[in-house]
């Protein structure tokens, strides 16, 4: 089984990444589940139709954890994927960290989540808090996708993202599998995604054009697969799902310092 998290700055598109590659993978004979990571719940929206109506955290609040069961916490979406969300504490009061804690060990505890070919963390922010970390740092997730737009704030939570999973590789088998580009349109974008990754020691996997159709998709509540099939915007998630299924080219990353990494950006912005 495929064990996989996708990373990135918050609002970057990771979860929008995460579902339409989801479906892909579905539609390609796998038996997918996705687990969203994030105190917003909104990962799964899209393959649900809906905000996901019960959390993980949401049943832990409101029901004795020796009498929850895995249907409370796992729903099914489009084509038969496994969805769950995390969750996390009512705004203002605890960690979503420890939220994602709790979630993955009671997922455990129930063997909740049925037999699968590919498992897909999406994971909020970068890897500050060891909640957020916990999905490399204990072996749920092996293969490390980073999404980043060519925005020096982007590349710098990417940056630090692959300081975490070096920190992580030496003690297990989590690896950088890859940069994600979502096009934000800046100048030279591709390019300096390119060579970001190459200075990360890894690649870019594939550079996502910014396209409207993403927004109508989503604002049906669907994923680009499902809500224009045909168009180019879904060929580029079914073929980004293909390379990650054969992905087999993981690496520790070697990330940059800040000075460095400025730079970088900087060469890439006047050219």
């Amino acid at each position: 089984m495929k064990k996989i998290a996708f990373y990135g700055k918050g609002g970057i598109g990771k979860s929008t990444t995460a579902a339409n590659v989801s479906v892909a993978l579905s539609l390609q004979g796998k038996r997918v589940c996705q687990i969203g990571c994030d105190p917003k719940n909104d990962s799964t929206r899209l393959l649900l139709g809906h905000i996901c109506r019960e959390t993980v955290l949401d049943k832990v609040r409101t029901t004795d954890m020796d009498k929850i069961q895995a249907k409370d916490i796992v729903h099914t979406g489009f084509n038969g994927i496994t969805c769950v969300e995390a969750g996390g504490p009512e705004p203002g009061v605890g960690c979503a960290g420890r939220g994602i804690i709790v979630a993955l060990q009671l997922l455990d505890k129930l063997k909740a989540v049925p037999p699968v070919d590919v498992t897909l963390y999406d994971v909020l922010g970068d890897v500050v808090c060891g909640g957020f970390a916990m999905p490399i740092r204990e072996g749920y997730a092996e293969e490390i996708y980073i999404v980043s737009s060519g925005e020096l704030m982007s590349l710098y939570a990417a940056n630090n993202i692959a300081k975490g999973i070096r920190r992580f590789a030496s003690r297990g088998s989590v690896r950088l599998a890859g940069i994600i580009g979502n096009s934000r349109n800046t100048p030279g974008e591709k390019e300096l995604l390119h060579a970001f990754a190459e200075k990360l020691n890894s690649r870019l996997v594939t550079f996502v054009p910014r396209d409207g159709i993403v927004n109508l998709a989503e604002n049906q509540r669907q994923t680009v697969l499902q809500f224009a099939p045909e168009c180019e915007q879904a060929n580029v998630y079914k073929s980004l799902a293909e390379t990650i299924w054969d992905n087999t080219a993981l690496a520790v990353p070697t990330p940059m310092e800040f000075e460095e990494l400025e730079e970088l950006a900087a060469k890439f912005g006047r050219e």
